[in-house]
């Protein structure tokens, strides 16, 4: 599947505020409820770091399989091409901001990404 420059409409969120954008680079900051996520994507040449404000995260990855719990105040980075999936970890909103960072490479895109049945981080 290809991907997209805006996934705004793919997924639901409490709060989407954007910050700043230029080519290669840009910051939003979300909100989400403790049963949304962002769905399982991945990016063609961006890094995805998130910083949580408030609340935990839950990332789950693939290519390795790892999971990370992030707490206010934590910074984690998913390299380029690795399939990810972000979760509420708590039971009150999670308050996090999202930089895309291609380091100049290439734009930002969200390219879904649809593990396969058989995967038990399949959430």
């Amino acid at each position: 599947m290809s991907g997209v420059k805006d996934a705004s409409h793919l997924y639901e969120v409490e709060k989407r505020v954007r910050y700043g954008e230029r080519p290669g680079f840009k910051i939003t900051e979300l909100q989400i409820s403790p049963t949304q996520k962002v769905p399982w994507h991945t990016h063609t040449k961006v890094r995805d770091s998130f910083y949580v404000i408030a609340g935990s995260l839950e990332l789950f990855m693939m290519d390795p399989k790892e999971n990370v719990v992030l707490k206010a105040g934590d910074y984690y980075s998913v390299v380029p091409g690795r399939p990810h999936l972000v979760t509420n970890a708590g039971s009150t909103l999670a308050q996090f901001l999202v930089i895309g960072d291609s380091q100049g490479t290439g734009d930002y895109d969200f390219v879904p990404f649809v593990p396969s049945a058989g995967d038990a981080a399949n959430r």
